[in-house]
Parts: structure tokens; sequence; C-alpha cells
């Protein structure tokens, strides 16, 4: 397997990227930091995944006791720097912590893969044999829904947490992306697949959410196929040393599209060599 991860912020100038991606050895994991609340979430995001560890979780107890063991470090930095930064800040940082999303994917064995989630950062397997796509998360309309996130300093809200096994073969790949890719990557999938996912496609266009913008323009493209105009486009983009530009500007291109939200976009990758 070669892995790999790419991460971008907003396309606007001045934002911080709040997304983190890795891609190690046998694992991968993306994790979306939310800055809708509390402080530091680009800080948060990153450090879940430089501690996250080699070995799968497999619940939400396990997911818990490493949160215990890895948080007081982050929130004494970040508690002391908060005091730098003034009253308020600290205030903030007492009150809500800092906020993020996790999705991440070991590699058991050659073609056996287990994944954990928490939040809407999402973990995918495609088999481009059997042309289905699995994925960790619930129906397009939930990304309608206010996302679990993990706190730096509350206790775990256990039932955010979904666990599962990706059992692939020679044809299938495995990726993680954050929200606004992992909708566009369900969205086109489905769209690809209308007949399949009618009543979804309804209920998600029935919701009234910015969302729905993306689903409709989307459903007024032309007829596209799912993995040449989709999934590869990804995968293509991994082979060249310039990718995070090329990333870039691919996402750019689905914004003025109007095919997927304004935000921060990260990928992680297994592929078979």
């Amino acid at each position: 397997m070669s892995n790999y991860s790419i991460s971008v912020g907003k396309p606007e100038q001045g934002c911080i990227n709040e997304d983190a991606a890795i891609a190690r050895k046998k694992m991968i994991a993306v994790s979306d930091g939310a800055g809708g609340g509390g402080l530091f979430a680009e800080r948060w995001s990153s450090y879940l995944l430089e501690q996250l560890p080699f070995t799968p979780i497999h619940s939400a107890e396990e997911l818990d006791a490493w949160i215990g063991d890895i948080w007081e470090m982050y929130y004494n930095k970040c508690e002391e720097d908060a005091k730098q930064l003034g009253g308020l800040s600290l205030d903030k940082f007492y009150d809500e912590g800092s906020f993020a999303t996790l999705v991440a994917v070991w590699q058991l064995s050659k073609y056996k893969f287990n994944w954990i989630s928490f939040g809407d950062s999402v973990a995918f397997h495609y088999n481009y044999r059997t042309k289905t796509l699995e994925h960790s998360f619930g129906s397009i309309a939930d990304f309608d829904k206010p996302p679990f996130l993990i706190n730096c300093k509350d206790e775990l809200r256990k039932e955010g947490f979904r666990h599962g096994i990706f059992n692939i073969n020679r044809h299938s790949v495995v990726f993680a992306a954050s929200d606004a890719l992992s909708h566009y990557i369900m969205m086109m999938y489905e769209i690809a697949h209308k007949d399949q996912f009618y009543r979804e496609l309804k209920q998600a266009e029935a919701s009234h959410s910015k969302n729905e913008n993306y689903l409709r323009m989307a459903m007024n493209m032309p007829e596209f196929d799912f993995e040449k105009d989709i999934l590869n486009k990804f995968l293509v983009i991994f082979k060249y040393k310039d990718r995070k530009i090329r990333f870039q500007q691919y996402i750019t291109n689905l914004i003025d599209k109007g095919l997927i939200a304004i935000d921060d976009y990260s990928l992680a990758m297994f592929r078979q060599n």
C-alpha cells in the first residue's frame, strides 16, 4: 500500500485550516476542527491525529480512555496560551474547550480494515469490481444535523461513536475525508446510482438546507461516471508532487460549479500498488 494525505483550507485569504489529515504505513485519519465554538480548533484536530495509537480503537470506551490519557498535556498548553490572549479568551477556553471530529482507519491485514468515526468526517471503501461504495456515515441528509464532536475537556458522548470493518480485495480503495468533501463524494455516488438511492436523495432534497443547493446542481448535471469523473480524479492528483496545488484547484472548480460547500477539505487514502 502507498498511503497519502492532503489537507487544504478554505479558498479565502487569511483563513486558518482547521482540518488535519495523516497517512501512516497502516493507518489513515482525518480530523475536522470545529471553529464554531471554543478555541484552538486547528490545534486540537492536529493533536488528535499526532497522538492516535498505531493499534486500532474498537469501542467508545477505548476512545474515551485514550482521550483521557492525552487531553491534559494539550489542555495545559492551550490554557497558558489563552492566558496570553486575555481574560475573554481564557474564559471561552474554560467554558467551551476545543472541538473536533475524528475518523481513522487501521489496516489489520492485507484485505481487512478497522474504522472508527466520531462526527461527520467519513471513512470509505470503494470496490471497482462490484461498483459499490461503503462508508461509515448515515445518509447524506444527516450532514444537515449538528455533528458529534470530541471536546478536549468534556466527557465523550459515546452515542456518537461508530465502528466497523471494511473487507476489501485487490479491486478496492479505502479512504477518509472531512465533511464537505464526504458529502460531495456520497452525493455524486448516489446520483450516479439514482435508481438505487431515489428515496435517500428525495429525503435530502426535502430538507431545504444549504446542502439542497449542491444536490440540485449535481442532479442537473449531464450523466457522468462515478469512477472516471469523480473518484479517479482524486487518485490521479496523488500521483503529482504538486498534489496540494492540484487538489486546491480541483476543489475551487467544484465550488465554482456549485457542487461543494466552502470549507476546509481533507483526504487520506490507502492505495494498492
